[in-house]
Protein backbone atom coordinates (compact mmCIF):
# COMPACT_ATOMS: atom_id res chain seq x y z
CA UNK A 1 0.00 0.00 0.00
CA UNK A 2 1.43 3.45 -1.10
CA UNK A 3 1.91 5.43 2.17
CA UNK A 4 1.80 8.98 0.02
CA UNK A 5 -0.86 11.32 -0.02
CA UNK A 6 -2.35 12.07 -3.95
CA UNK A 7 -1.37 8.26 -4.52
CA UNK A 8 -4.53 6.29 -3.94
CA UNK A 9 -6.73 7.36 -6.73
CA UNK A 10 -9.31 4.31 -7.15
CA UNK A 11 -11.05 5.23 -10.94
CA UNK A 12 -10.42 3.58 -13.69
CA UNK A 13 -9.42 6.50 -16.21
CA UNK A 14 -11.04 4.72 -18.93
CA UNK A 15 -9.14 5.19 -22.42
CA UNK A 16 -11.20 3.65 -24.34
CA UNK A 17 -14.19 4.88 -23.61
CA UNK A 18 -12.78 8.82 -23.70
CA UNK A 19 -11.99 8.34 -27.68
CA UNK A 20 -15.85 8.00 -27.72
CA UNK A 21 -17.60 12.00 -27.79
CA UNK A 22 -20.93 10.60 -27.86
CA UNK A 23 -20.65 8.30 -24.85
CA UNK A 24 -19.10 11.35 -23.13
CA UNK A 25 -21.61 13.87 -24.20
CA UNK A 26 -23.91 10.86 -22.37
CA UNK A 27 -22.23 10.38 -19.24
CA UNK A 28 -21.74 14.51 -18.96
CA UNK A 29 -25.81 14.42 -19.11
CA UNK A 30 -26.52 11.20 -17.06
CA UNK A 31 -28.10 11.76 -14.03
CA UNK A 32 -25.50 9.26 -12.37
CA UNK A 33 -22.52 10.92 -12.83
CA UNK A 34 -20.82 13.34 -10.72
CA UNK A 35 -18.88 16.88 -11.38
CA UNK A 36 -15.78 17.35 -8.85
CA UNK A 37 -15.93 21.66 -9.43
CA UNK A 38 -12.89 23.94 -8.98
CA UNK A 39 -12.56 27.12 -8.80
CA UNK A 40 -9.39 28.94 -8.60
CA UNK A 41 -7.75 25.78 -8.34
CA UNK A 42 -9.73 25.14 -5.02
CA UNK A 43 -11.39 22.16 -4.89
CA UNK A 44 -14.72 21.50 -3.34
CA UNK A 45 -15.56 19.63 -0.66
CA UNK A 46 -18.36 18.75 2.25
CA UNK A 47 -17.42 18.49 5.80
CA UNK A 48 -20.04 16.69 7.84
CA UNK A 49 -19.34 13.95 10.17
CA UNK A 50 -16.53 13.22 7.78
CA UNK A 51 -14.81 15.63 5.20
CA UNK A 52 -15.02 14.74 1.64
CA UNK A 53 -14.95 15.63 -1.97
CA UNK A 54 -17.72 17.91 -2.90
CA UNK A 55 -19.27 16.46 -6.31
CA UNK A 56 -22.41 17.55 -7.49
CA UNK A 57 -24.55 16.58 -10.44
CA UNK A 58 -24.51 17.14 -13.79
CA UNK A 59 -28.41 19.06 -13.04
CA UNK A 60 -26.56 21.74 -10.93
CA UNK A 61 -24.27 21.96 -13.41
CA UNK A 62 -26.12 22.82 -16.18
CA UNK A 63 -28.21 25.88 -14.16
CA UNK A 64 -24.65 27.18 -14.05
CA UNK A 65 -24.11 27.55 -17.77
CA UNK A 66 -20.14 26.88 -17.49
CA UNK A 67 -18.50 27.62 -20.63
CA UNK A 68 -15.74 25.53 -20.03
CA UNK A 69 -15.82 21.85 -20.56
CA UNK A 70 -15.76 19.05 -18.58
CA UNK A 71 -12.54 16.65 -17.69
CA UNK A 72 -13.26 13.13 -17.77
CA UNK A 73 -11.49 11.77 -15.07
CA UNK A 74 -12.79 8.00 -15.42
CA UNK A 75 -15.24 5.76 -13.94
CA UNK A 76 -15.65 3.81 -10.66
CA UNK A 77 -18.75 1.40 -10.17
CA UNK A 78 -19.83 2.21 -14.20
CA UNK A 79 -20.15 6.32 -12.86
CA UNK A 80 -18.28 8.93 -14.42
CA UNK A 81 -16.68 11.29 -12.61
CA UNK A 82 -15.94 14.39 -14.38
CA UNK A 83 -13.43 17.46 -12.96
CA UNK A 84 -14.63 21.05 -14.21
CA UNK A 85 -13.10 24.54 -13.80
CA UNK A 86 -16.03 26.72 -12.28
CA UNK A 87 -13.91 30.06 -12.30
CA UNK A 88 -16.00 32.09 -13.87
CA UNK A 89 -18.12 32.54 -11.23
CA UNK A 90 -18.25 35.29 -8.76
CA UNK A 91 -19.79 33.24 -5.59
CA UNK A 92 -19.19 29.57 -6.74
CA UNK A 93 -20.66 29.11 -3.09
CA UNK A 94 -23.82 31.15 -3.69
CA UNK A 95 -23.77 29.77 -7.45
CA UNK A 96 -24.42 26.35 -6.37
CA UNK A 97 -26.75 27.02 -3.53
CA UNK A 98 -24.59 25.19 -1.05
CA UNK A 99 -24.83 25.30 2.76
CA UNK A 100 -22.34 26.04 5.12
CA UNK A 101 -20.82 22.53 5.12
CA UNK A 102 -19.44 22.95 1.60
CA UNK A 103 -16.55 25.08 1.00
CA UNK A 104 -13.97 25.69 -1.64
CA UNK A 105 -10.48 24.69 -0.35
CA UNK A 106 -6.67 24.99 -0.86
CA UNK A 107 -6.05 21.96 -2.55
CA UNK A 108 -3.01 21.01 0.09
CA UNK A 109 -5.41 21.25 2.94
CA UNK A 110 -7.81 19.55 1.62
CA UNK A 111 -5.49 16.25 1.14
CA UNK A 112 -4.87 16.35 4.79
CA UNK A 113 -8.31 15.94 5.47
CA UNK A 114 -9.68 13.54 2.84
CA UNK A 115 -9.19 9.92 2.38
CA UNK A 116 -6.36 8.27 0.27
CA UNK A 117 -8.80 7.51 -2.56
CA UNK A 118 -10.36 10.94 -2.36
CA UNK A 119 -6.95 12.74 -2.57
CA UNK A 120 -5.88 10.49 -4.91
CA UNK A 121 -9.09 11.63 -7.63
CA UNK A 122 -8.13 15.68 -6.43
CA UNK A 123 -4.59 15.49 -7.86
CA UNK A 124 -5.78 13.99 -11.05
CA UNK A 125 -8.27 16.60 -11.19
CA UNK A 126 -6.36 19.60 -10.17
CA UNK A 127 -3.24 18.83 -12.34
CA UNK A 128 -5.26 18.41 -15.26
CA UNK A 129 -7.41 21.53 -15.20
CA UNK A 130 -4.31 23.81 -14.45
CA UNK A 131 -2.80 21.98 -17.62
CA UNK A 132 -5.68 22.87 -19.78
CA UNK A 133 -5.78 26.85 -18.10
CA UNK A 134 -2.01 26.90 -19.01
CA UNK A 135 -1.90 25.97 -22.95
CA UNK A 136 -4.81 27.39 -24.18
CA UNK A 137 -2.43 27.65 -27.53
CA UNK A 138 -0.41 25.86 -29.85
CA UNK A 139 3.39 25.72 -28.99
CA UNK A 140 3.62 24.85 -32.45
CA UNK A 141 2.12 27.86 -34.64
CA UNK A 142 0.05 29.82 -31.61
CA UNK A 143 -3.52 29.40 -32.75
CA UNK A 144 -5.85 28.44 -29.75
CA UNK A 145 -6.33 24.64 -29.07
CA UNK A 146 -9.86 22.48 -27.96
CA UNK A 147 -9.82 20.25 -25.48
CA UNK A 148 -10.51 16.34 -26.84
CA UNK A 149 -10.80 13.08 -25.39
CA UNK A 150 -12.00 14.25 -22.60
CA UNK A 151 -9.57 16.20 -21.76
CA UNK A 152 -6.36 14.11 -22.43
CA UNK A 153 -5.42 16.18 -25.24
CA UNK A 154 -5.45 19.79 -26.48
CA UNK A 155 -5.57 19.93 -30.18
CA UNK A 156 -4.96 22.91 -32.72
CA UNK A 157 -7.40 23.46 -35.23
CA UNK A 158 -4.92 25.21 -37.50
CA UNK A 159 -1.93 23.09 -37.60
CA UNK A 160 -3.35 20.25 -36.28
CA UNK A 161 -1.26 19.04 -33.49
CA UNK A 162 -1.80 17.21 -30.70
CA UNK A 163 -0.48 18.35 -27.21
CA UNK A 164 -0.98 16.29 -24.22
CA UNK A 165 -0.46 16.95 -20.48
CA UNK A 166 3.08 16.65 -19.21
CA UNK A 167 4.05 15.03 -16.30
CA UNK A 168 7.18 16.72 -14.79
CA UNK A 169 10.18 13.86 -12.67
CA UNK A 170 12.03 15.57 -9.98
CA UNK A 171 14.02 12.97 -8.00
CA UNK A 172 13.89 13.42 -4.35
CA UNK A 173 16.81 12.09 -1.75
CA UNK A 174 18.02 11.32 1.63
CA UNK A 175 21.82 10.45 1.45
CA UNK A 176 23.14 8.71 4.46
CA UNK A 177 26.72 8.37 5.33
CA UNK A 178 25.50 5.59 8.41
CA UNK A 179 24.70 6.78 10.90
CA UNK A 180 23.78 10.81 9.66
CA UNK A 181 21.64 11.85 6.75
CA UNK A 182 22.02 15.19 4.59
CA UNK A 183 19.10 17.57 4.91
CA UNK A 184 18.74 21.33 3.07
CA UNK A 185 16.95 24.01 3.06
CA UNK A 186 16.29 25.87 -0.55
CA UNK A 187 15.27 29.50 -1.00
CA UNK A 188 11.72 30.00 -0.66
CA UNK A 189 8.89 28.05 1.37
CA UNK A 190 11.48 25.72 3.05
CA UNK A 191 13.42 29.15 4.21
CA UNK A 192 10.77 30.82 5.73
CA UNK A 193 9.34 28.25 8.05
CA UNK A 194 12.71 26.60 8.84
CA UNK A 195 12.38 23.40 7.55
CA UNK A 196 14.77 20.93 6.67
CA UNK A 197 14.49 18.74 3.44
CA UNK A 198 15.74 16.23 1.31
CA UNK A 199 17.43 17.61 -1.61
CA UNK A 200 15.43 17.30 -4.86
CA UNK A 201 15.38 18.51 -8.58
CA UNK A 202 14.18 18.46 -11.51
CA UNK A 203 15.63 15.29 -14.11
CA UNK A 204 17.07 16.47 -17.50
CA UNK A 205 16.15 14.84 -20.98
CA UNK A 206 18.27 12.17 -21.36
CA UNK A 207 19.00 11.20 -17.72
CA UNK A 208 18.52 8.15 -15.27
CA UNK A 209 17.16 8.39 -12.08
CA UNK A 210 20.25 7.28 -10.77
CA UNK A 211 22.26 10.39 -12.76
CA UNK A 212 19.98 12.88 -11.53
CA UNK A 213 20.30 11.68 -7.77
CA UNK A 214 23.93 11.79 -8.40
CA UNK A 215 24.22 15.40 -10.09
CA UNK A 216 21.69 17.24 -8.26
CA UNK A 217 23.50 16.27 -4.74
CA UNK A 218 26.68 17.37 -6.00
CA UNK A 219 25.18 20.60 -7.17
CA UNK A 220 23.20 21.77 -4.13
CA UNK A 221 26.01 19.98 -1.66
CA UNK A 222 28.89 19.08 -3.64
CA UNK A 223 29.03 16.15 -1.80
CA UNK A 224 29.54 12.67 -4.12
CA UNK A 225 26.95 9.72 -4.15
CA UNK A 226 27.45 5.91 -5.22
CA UNK A 227 24.60 4.10 -4.66
CA UNK A 228 21.30 4.44 -5.37
CA UNK A 229 18.30 2.69 -3.99
CA UNK A 230 14.44 4.00 -4.95
CA UNK A 231 11.92 3.98 -2.39
CA UNK A 232 7.88 5.03 -3.87
CA UNK A 233 6.99 7.85 -5.97
CA UNK A 234 4.02 10.68 -5.57
CA UNK A 235 2.42 12.46 -7.84
CA UNK A 236 2.75 16.05 -6.62
CA UNK A 237 0.07 18.31 -8.37
CA UNK A 238 1.21 21.46 -8.03
CA UNK A 239 1.29 21.93 -10.85
CA UNK A 240 2.16 18.45 -11.78
CA UNK A 241 5.02 16.58 -10.79
CA UNK A 242 6.26 12.94 -10.25
CA UNK A 243 8.65 12.92 -7.19
CA UNK A 244 10.61 10.22 -7.77
CA UNK A 245 11.85 9.45 -4.25
CA UNK A 246 15.33 7.80 -3.61
CA UNK A 247 17.71 6.73 -0.38
CA UNK A 248 21.99 7.53 -1.75
CA UNK A 249 24.99 6.65 -0.46
CA UNK A 250 27.31 9.31 0.29
CA UNK A 251 30.83 8.64 -1.04
CA UNK A 252 32.20 12.20 0.61
CA UNK A 253 30.95 14.33 3.75
CA UNK A 254 32.15 17.78 2.91
CA UNK A 255 29.39 20.05 1.86
CA UNK A 256 29.64 22.43 -0.16
CA UNK A 257 26.77 24.70 -0.79
CA UNK A 258 25.15 26.11 -4.35
CA UNK A 259 24.55 29.45 -2.26
CA UNK A 260 22.11 30.31 -5.25
CA UNK A 261 19.67 27.33 -4.49
CA UNK A 262 19.99 26.98 -0.73
CA UNK A 263 20.05 28.81 2.41
CA UNK A 264 21.60 25.99 4.00
CA UNK A 265 22.57 22.24 3.95
CA UNK A 266 24.09 19.79 7.11
CA UNK A 267 24.41 16.49 8.61
CA UNK A 268 21.61 15.22 10.86
CA UNK A 269 21.99 12.20 12.91
CA UNK A 270 19.46 9.82 13.38
CA UNK A 271 18.69 10.46 16.91
CA UNK A 272 18.17 14.43 16.14
CA UNK A 273 15.98 13.32 13.07
CA UNK A 274 14.11 10.91 15.31
CA UNK A 275 13.31 13.82 17.85
CA UNK A 276 12.46 15.92 14.66
CA UNK A 277 9.63 13.92 13.44
CA UNK A 278 8.68 13.03 16.65
CA UNK A 279 8.08 16.99 16.85
CA UNK A 280 10.33 17.32 19.99
CA UNK A 281 13.71 19.02 18.53
CA UNK A 282 14.23 22.51 19.65
CA UNK A 283 15.45 23.39 16.31
CA UNK A 284 15.02 20.64 13.32
CA UNK A 285 11.60 21.17 11.71
CA UNK A 286 11.04 18.45 9.18
CA UNK A 287 8.83 18.30 6.89
CA UNK A 288 5.10 16.96 7.17
CA UNK A 289 3.40 13.40 6.28
CA UNK A 290 1.77 15.07 3.19
CA UNK A 291 5.02 15.14 1.70
CA UNK A 292 7.50 12.21 0.21
CA UNK A 293 10.46 13.76 2.17
CA UNK A 294 8.94 13.06 5.41
CA UNK A 295 8.71 9.48 4.36
CA UNK A 296 12.34 9.02 3.15
CA UNK A 297 13.21 10.90 6.13
CA UNK A 298 11.69 8.45 8.38
CA UNK A 299 12.19 5.16 6.64
CA UNK A 300 16.38 5.98 7.20
CA UNK A 301 15.71 7.05 10.98
CA UNK A 302 13.53 3.81 11.91
CA UNK A 303 16.40 1.69 10.18
CA UNK A 304 14.38 0.76 7.20
CA UNK A 305 16.43 1.10 4.11
CA UNK A 306 18.36 -1.83 3.38
CA UNK A 307 21.29 -1.55 1.38
CA UNK A 308 22.28 -5.48 0.84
Amino acid sequence: MNPHVFAGNPLDRGDVYRRDQQWLDEQAHNARSRFLPLWQLNVLIQAAQETRLGWVSPTDMARLDIAVPPVFLGLQNDIAHFAIDVSQLGDPQHELNLDESWRFEDARTAATLLSSAEAGILAQSRAQLDWHRRHQFCSVCGQRTEQGRGGQVRKCMACKADHFPRTDPVAIMVVTDGERCLLGQSRGRLSRTGTYSALAGFMDQGESIEEAVRREVKEEAGIEVGQVRYHSSQPWPFPSSLMIGCHARALTTDIRIDDEEMTDVRWFSRADVLSALREEHPHLRVPAPIAIAHHLIKAWAEGDVRWE
